[in-house]
């Protein structure tokens, strides 16, 4: 009992910044949400006609939540449930895979198994700690959706459902751990598994029945096979029913239940699944640094390419259903039309999903950076530093292999915008306007680049979390922030909102000169500071 406690101490100190960003940008995600909706959707009619049209639309369905009214709260949730849901599925994967097959990579893990805590006890305790985070981040949640006046048990079904959903992914984090050979795999799977069952809950959506009056939806069976499907199936603010939360928990532990087993028989160091035996000879392609960093990450940006397809396959396929949507909600076209500074509604829709392009490819910078931290806190990287390969240069192979990631997303959410017009006929016109606006993207997506660069020479402990922090940042600022009402300025503060644009038959240049001379200034600054800095192994 007393190792148990000295490992759950430990690991909520190691987590505490960590867990306090995911746990308090959940809870205000919610909040500001309800802030939003207020605004925008003020009336039962401009959210009646906004659920009528999302259910008629199967593509619109694939990417919100489970309809189940047009009052207030069960609206909020319609629009915001995935996404806090998504919220606790990232932050409990992670934990689990950080603190069972990461430790066994770093040797941790069988430091402590000599210790009188065996094998099993860091794995309960990492459980614990996973439930507790969850825990918090449903009270949270709950609480600031108290505070903005709605009703009690809905507030507290919504924001135990979010956390019910973390448990199921906690689970999902653990057993990842057992089956794969490194964390980065795990970490890997995890991630499409939720990608997955996302997409499973969406379409299970799609594909259900709705009312005659088109404000609810009965689910397919499809919904079942997913735990985002489970916490939706709650539906808060209007059945309030508990049992889909109690089996999101039960088969989370049930999972977390089969890890320790797991666990308890396994070598240190092996997996279920065996690790993939790697070619005699190295390729021509390994001879310098880069070539090294391109074969490490091309399979995550290939991912973050997909995702860019995707992106650019919905803005000008969706461009038609917003038409229809303008029509019959003035708020949303008032909305669509400062946007694109009172050009059309498709122009509108490509602003919109291209600065979500922004921060996938900002996402996929970000971790290509962050694996330089990676291979320093294994001392993979001292063995290339050993070679002539000075500090300046290993650096700015991660630099130049994310800069080629975020061309590869944007560009591949070119392909997608082109095949959404190919698909429904449209209009070919808007094509200069992708390319305007994705150019724009490339920029803005490089300020995170060498924002991160920067952080890891600086303070090479926080590169992985302060990274992320800042994409998180410019994405609530640039995304929500026109939605909260967030003065101008503010929202001009995210890269993505102050990049290029296109402006009716023009092109407004926005931030784009203050973009260049940040991106130069701090990459300047990152190539001198990092002749002089010493390798900083212990993460």
């Amino acid at each position: 009992m007393n190792a148990f406690a000295t490992l759950l101490r430990e690991r909520i100190r190691r987590d505490r910044w960590q867990l306090l960003m995911w746990i308090v940008g959940t809870a205000l995600l919610a909040y500001l949400t309800y802030v939003g909706v207020t605004q925008s959707y003020g009336t039962q009619q401009d959210r009646e006609a906004l659920l009528a049209t999302a259910i008629a639309n199967p593509v619109i369905m694939l990417f919100r939540g489970l309809p189940s009214g047009a009052d207030e709260g069960a609206f909020m949730l319609f629009l915001i449930f995935p996404f806090l849901a998504i919220d606790a599925a990232f932050m409990s994967s992670f934990l689990a895979v950080r603190h069972t097959r990461m430790d066994e990579e770093l040797g941790r893990t069988e430091l402590v198994a000599a210790t009188p805590a065996g094998r099993t006890v860091p794995v309960l305790a990492t459980v614990a700690h996973g439930l507790l985070a969850n825990l918090g981040l449903a009270l949270l949640t709950s609480l600031a959706l108290l505070s903005t006046g709605l009703a009690a048990g809905g507030s507290f079904v919504a924001g135990f459902g979010a956390g019910a959903v973390g448990v199921t992914f906690l689970g999902i984090g653990l057993i990842a751990g057992q089956l794969m050979r490194t964390s980065r795999g795990a970490n890997a799977l995890a991630v499409w598994i939720l990608l997955l069952t996302f997409l499973l809950a969406g379409l299970g959506n799609a594909l259900g029945t709705p009312t005659a009056d088109l404000q609810r939806i009965e689910s397919s069976w499809l919904t079942w096979l997913s735990p985002f499907g489970w916490g939706e199936q709650s539906r808060p603010f209007a059945d309030d029913a508990l049992w889909p939360l109690v089996l999101c928990v039960v088969f989370g532990l049930a999972l977390a239940a089969a890890s320790v087993a797991i666990q308890s028989t396994r070598d240190f160091g092996a997996s279920l699944v065996p690790e993939r035996r790697g070619r005699p000879d190295a390729s021509a392609s390994l001879a310098g640094p880069t070539g090294l960093v391109w074969r490490l990450t091309r399979g995550s940006i290939l991912g973050w390419a997909a995702g860019g397809l995707l992106t650019g396959l919905l803005a000008t396929s969706l461009a038609g259903v917003l038409a229809d949507v303008v029509t019959e909600l003035p708020s949303v076209q008032a909305i669509l039309e400062v946007i694109s500074a009172n050009g059309s509604i498709a122009q509108g829709a490509v602003i919109i999903f291209f600065e979500m392009l922004g921060i996938l490819a900002a996402c996929a910078a970000v971790q290509t950076v962050c694996r330089a931290r990676s291979e320093e806190a294994h001392g993979t990287a001292e063995a290339v530093l050993a070679t002539p390969v000075d500090r300046v240069r290993w650096l700015s192979g991660y630099v130049v292999v994310g800069f080629a990631a975020i061309v590869i997303v944007v560009a591949s959410a070119v392909v997608g915008a082109a095949l959404g017009i190919a698909g429904r006929d449209g209009d070919w016109s808007l094509m200069g306007d992708v390319a305007v606006v994705g150019s724009g993207q490339v920029v803005a997506a490089s300020v995170f680049l060498v924002l991160t660069a920067l952080v890891f020479v600086l303070a090479p402990r926080v590169t992985i979390p302060l990274g992320w922090t800042l994409v998180m940042l410019a994405m609530v600022l640039g995304l929500f922030g026109p939605l909260f009402g967030f003065p101008d300025w503010l929202v001009h503060a995210a890269p993505i909102a102050a990049a290029p644009t296109v402006n009716g038959d023009g092109v407004d240049l926005q931030g784009l000169w203050g973009l260049l001379v940040a991106i130069a200034v701090i990459g300047g600054a990152t190539a001198a500071l990092m002749r002089r800095r010493e390798l900083a192994p212990a993460g």
